[in-house]
């Protein structure tokens, strides 16, 4: 389990293995088999819907696992049709405790769902545990997002190790961000199923998207932003947690630590040491969270900074933290903040004037260890404020102590 979740294999419980464990999650094991053997034989399945239903309507229950179908048919050559009272190939119930299938539930919490390989009688069947709370939104737990995981396992899907995959494990639901199928999911199910004649339509704009890996030479930031004593690199929905004290800077999600008020695909963030809160920028919009809790009356719109209506997002931001001010880029400009007066500090200023030898715009910035560290790109800048002058360039793969070859795999027909 410590391999399959990317910790050290010690075989002792640690605090990292004991919160793994204990994360609400999928009840299917970590290492079930699946490939060719495992898999339907034909492309037209049935599924019905049996059993008591947990609070919401029946009429939305329907709909969640309409949608959750059509997600892996979009992919696959794939069909799936209800049935009311006829026999079908994939029982969907809803139960408590023991229902005799030898994988008891556990109440609230713990294991949602499980479901069953393909295969006759119970095989490709799937069971929610009805003493959760099931819902449609961010509160309890989403059904969408399970409905879709363990889909997965009724078509022939074990658990995947991708922190980004739907196959992962725990519950990963995130209210800000649309469900979708990550690159592996789509790799690993195509294997099995070959890909859908719309798959080219459906995916022109936009490919199932790969989690970001550390090695990566065409690696960029979002934005990096510091939490206490860590510097956090945020790409996507995801986020490199480097501390002093880590042995490995290793990816996780967002939401792990910020569930619900922090978005994904962040333009800039910092924090103001000082007054223990984080500030966090996309779009035209900033969100503030004291002690990880959103404050009221946020998001706001950055003009309530003082930024002028020109200015329609912010590049990256940092806190010089002795100073109490925070710099602001945007385009070609930098901006001072005085976080004491809450104003800004107009006019703004040329960067190449400012921060000679930085290329803009620039993506993102951090003041850590006494320096401002800028990214554009794969390459992370050194700048020391103090002589004014770029002291190190290198690349952010180095940063994140990358040791590893990136697989360059593709999607192929």
């Amino acid at each position: 389990m410590q391999n399959f979740f990317g910790l050290p294999p010690s075989g002792a419980l640690t605090k990292d293995t004991l919160a793994v464990m204990k994360k609400p999650r999928c009840g299917l094991s970590d290492v079930e088999p699946f490939g060719e053997t495992v898999r339907w034989t034909k492309s037209k399945l049935s599924y019905r819907i049996v059993g008591k239903k947990p609070a919401i309507t029946s009429s939305q229950i329907r709909k969640v696992f309409r949608e959750a179908w059509k997600i892996w048919s979009n992919v696959t050559p794939m069909h799936f049709q209800k049935r009311g009272r006829r026999e079908a190939d994939i029982v969907i119930s809803f139960y408590r405790g023991d229902h005799k299938d030898g994988s008891p539930f556990d109440g609230k919490q713990g294991i949602l769902a499980h479901a069953f390989l393909p295969g006759t009688g119970i095989g490709g069947d799937v069971h929610f545990d009805a003493d959760e709370e099931w819902t449609t939104n961010s509160t309890g737990y989403n059904l969408l997002t399970v409905a879709v995981h363990e889909f997965g396992h009724a078509i022939g899907l074990a658990h995947s190790s991708d922190l980004g995959a739907v196959m992962y494990p725990s519950y990963n639901f995130a209210f800000n961000n649309q469900l979708e199928l990550s690159f592996r999911d789509v790799k690993d199910v195509q294997q099995l199923y070959g890909i859908s004649p719309n798959f080219d339509t459906v995916f022109s704009k936009k490919p199932p998207p790969k989690t970001p890996d550390k090695c990566d030479p065409d690696l960029s930031f979002d934005a990096v932003g510091e939490l206490q004593q860590e510097v956090l690199f945020f790409k996507d929905r995801f986020m490199w947690r480097k501390h002093p004290q880590f042995d490995e800077t290793k990816i996780s999600l967002i939401n792990s630590i910020w569930p619900e008020s922090v978005p994904s695909h962040l333009d800039a963030v910092y924090m103001n040491i000082e007054n223990n809160f984080n500030v966090f920028f996309k779009g035209h919009q900033y969100w503030k969270l004291t002690q990880l809790q959103l404050d009221e009356g946020f998001p706001k719109n950055i003009t309530d900074l003082g930024f002028p209506s020109r200015i329609r997002a912010v590049d990256a931001a940092f806190h010089f933290r002795f100073d109490r001010y925070t710099v602001f880029f945007t385009g070609h400009e930098c901006w001072r903040y005085d976080e004491q007066m809450n104003i800004m500090e107009n006019p703004p200023s040329l960067i190449e004037q400012e921060w000679p030898g930085i290329p803009t715009p620039i993506d993102a910035a951090v003041y850590s260890d006494d320096f401002v560290h800028f990214f554009k790109g794969n390459l992370h800048y050194t700048f020391d404020p103090h002589s004014k002058q770029v002291v190190s360039t290198d690349s952010v793969n180095e940063l994140l102590e990358c040791e590893e070859t990136m697989d360059n795999e593709n999607l192929t027909g």
